[in-house]
């Protein structure tokens, strides 16, 4: 039995670790850290918890608590990790980091696109970004794993293989992302109120939102060449969910079939992963809830253009679920484990 530890588990994607690893037949929760509830049982936060877990939530002694779990899930703000983590603290348990602090190779653009000062630039060589699909064997070695957010992994699960196998022009590259509002985290913004985003959808870090160098580092890997791309997200008025429409120009001589190829060669046998059948569009209520990723595209042979679209939920495949599915691997065990959720619906 794996012994678990969450620090940030009262926020969106530290409660929805709860929600997994409560049924996860190889694992337990050890603790719950919450500097803004020590001392308060998780069910009165959450009371869809009660009679579920109803510890208490504690406060975060990061050293000490590592000796009491194998793995430590960490659902914090930016900065948080980096200033915290010790190569002590990762000799005693794997890290599972849900922020962006180890996900950049380059500190010198984290710091630029996330303007603090990265705590702990030494451990960033250590880590291994937890794409799972795509860096899952240098996921079994590693003991610091930077697990992805959701307009991330939806837009690199999109496009990666079509900048793998070169059928796109990546320079072409622009992505247009939706995002439901537990996007945002559980925090006070006035942004985020009912009255703000009911009947309305906006844009917001254009051009400058912090996860772009993020998709262009994993995607110039893949292309073998430096991957420069516009990304824009949008808040639109639902809880759940993330929808990536991304288009680009592909090379001459590209037709459906090669790229019905390239995804069925980069995805074959990946267990959340559902390639539709090509025209069919997907939609966000189809992965709400579960650790599926749909991914679909339609060649527009007017414009030479593929239109890829992706969804999934933000909450699992684009945080819990993914960090979940990554300790799976660092534990050799079935990547479904804790994860056989079928989505909601409606």
């Amino acid at each position: 039995m794996i012994k678990a530890g969450i620090v940030g588990a009262t926020g969106y994607a530290g409660a929805e670790l709860v929600r997994l690893l409560v049924r996860h037949p190889n694992a337990r929760i050890e603790w719950l850290v919450s500097k803004s509830y020590v001392g308060q049982a998780f069910s009165s936060i959450y009371g869809n918890m009660l009679n579920i877990i109803d510890e208490d939530c504690i406060g975060d002694d990061l050293s000490a608590l590592a000796e009491s779990v194998d793995v430590i899930f960490t659902a914090t703000p930016q900065g948080y990790l980096s200033q915290s983590l010790t190569r002590d603290i990762l000799s005693k348990a794997k890290v599972i980091d849900l922020s962006a602090d180890y996900r950049l190779s380059d500190v010198s653009v984290y710091e630029k696109w996330y303007g603090i000062a990265h705590g702990s630039p030494e451990l960033i060589r250590d880590a291994v970004y937890g794409l799972c699909e795509l860096h899952r064997d240098a996921i079994r070695q590693t003991r610091l794993v930077a697990n992805p957010g959701c307009y991330t992994t939806c837009s690199i699960m999109s496009l990666y293989p079509l900048v793998k196998e070169g059928l796109i022009d990546a320079s072409t590259i622009i992505i247009d992302a939706k995002s439901g509002t537990s996007g945002a985290g559980r925090s006070s913004k006035v942004d985020n109120l009912f009255c703000e985003v009911n009947e309305n959808c906006k844009a917001y870090g254009v051009s400058t939102h912090r996860h772009t160098p993020e998709i262009e580092e994993q995607l110039s890997i893949a292309a073998g060449y430096p991957v420069t791309l516009n990304f824009t997200p949008h808040l639109i008025p639902m809880n759940r969910g993330i929808l990536v429409t991304a288009y680009a120009t592909v090379n001459d001589g590209v037709t459906v079939d090669a790229i019905s190829s390239a995804y069925e060669a980069c995805y074959k046998g990946e267990r959340f992963v559902r390639l539709l059948p090509y025209g069919t569009c997907p939609q966000t209520k189809w992965t709400e809830g579960s650790n599926y990723v749909d991914i679909g595209f339609v060649l527009d042979e007017r414009t030479k253009r593929v239109i890829v679209m992706g969804s999934l939920d933000n909450l699992v495949k684009g945080a819990a679920g993914q960090a979940v599915q990554n300790m799976n691997i660092l534990f050799d065990m079935d990547e479904t484990c804790g994860l056989d959720c079928v989505p909601v619906f409606p």
